[in-house]
């Protein structure tokens, strides 16, 4: 793909970045929460998420006769919950609609570094991509579903296009600055800062999904024109969220299925979380009340739970 020509980030007022919703904007400082994924084996899961990524576990028990467990940075919240179902199915490569990756964001190119060479050493398959915003690389649990683990560059080294939207690329990563940034210090597990930058999913058409995304959620548009896919996030971010049409005609995700089974967005406060419920409703999609938070689903059954800070 031919990229289009841009402009430094900073170069536009903020204000110019991104296509806003219509009628509701979601605050500009909402955070992700809490991604819940339903796996076959919990203890496979957990030996991965701990050894390879670098989770720590919060918690495990049982709870309607299905074993759980919630992970997070040591120290911080949590994160990562993981529900164990036996015999679910993998989840095939853009073979079914619903998650097509969770994105762990690192505070650091050194802390990536580090990474990188720890999964290396621990025999996984470390996909590796430059997207000019960030520097990623991809991986996948023994269920099938893609974490990318990333780093973001700073705002002043991104390019948008005078229309203001956000324009990355797919380079190789250099992985000579990265190992000089990560110098000799070992890997010691998800170090303190780390986050959940992104959501992606597989969804079988983008309007419907910009109905329930944008129009709804009010995550404003920050790139628009990548075949096959829409880009959006709050507060000129690169991206909250993925959506892409890459697995359009498969089945979603079901219940005998490894998939996700809910994903929080967190927004700064209530009148937050009833501006987007309102908004939600605006576009044809109903929120329903839980102890955690309220739950929205979008036409494919990926299930969001907005919640207060």
């Amino acid at each position: 793909m031919q990229l289009p020509v841009t402009v430094p980030y900073l170069s536009l007022p903020a204000d110019h970045i991104g296509l806003n919703p219509p009628h509701h904007v979601a605050p500009e400082n909402i955070q992700l929460g809490l991604v819940s994924l339903q796996v076959a084996d919990l203890d496979r899961s957990l030996d991965f998420y701990t050894r390879v990524i670098g989770f720590a576990v919060h918690q495990r028990g049982d709870q309607d006769g299905r074993r759980h467990a919630s992970l997070g940075v040591e120290g911080g919240p949590a994160l990562l919950a993981l529900s164990e179902k036996p015999g679910v199915r993998p989840a095939p490569h853009r073979g079914r609609l619903g998650i097509y990756h969770f994105a762990v964001l690192l505070p650091s190119q050194a802390d990536l570094g580090r990474f990188i060479r720890h999964a290396l050493a621990q025999g996984a398959h470390v996909g590796q991509s430059d997207h000019h915003f960030s520097e990623a690389t991809y991986l996948q649990d023994p269920d099938g579903i893609s974490i990318e683990v990333y780093r973001d560059r700073p705002r002043g080294d991104w390019r948008v296009t005078t229309q203001g939207e956000i324009i990355g690329g797919g380079d190789p990563l250099d992985r000579t600055a990265l190992d000089a940034a990560a110098g000799d210090l070992p890997w010691r597990g998800l170090p303190s800062g780390t986050t959940l930058g992104h959501l992606h999913f597989y969804v079988g058409d983008l309007d419907s999904a910009a109905r329930f995304y944008h129009d709804g959620l009010g995550l404003p548009k920050t790139t628009w024109n990548f075949p096959g896919a829409l880009f959006l996030g709050a507060g000129g971010y690169h991206h909250h969220l993925g959506l892409n049409t890459w697995a359009a005609g498969s089945a979603s995700s079901g219940h005998d299925d490894a998939r996700l089974l809910t994903w929080e967005l967190v927004l700064p406060d209530e009148m937050s979380v009833a501006r987007a419920a309102q908004s939600l409703a605006r576009a044809g999609f109903p929120t329903t009340a839980t102890p955690t938070g309220l739950l929205a689903t979008d036409p494919w059954g990926i299930t969001v739970c907005l919640r207060p800070a």
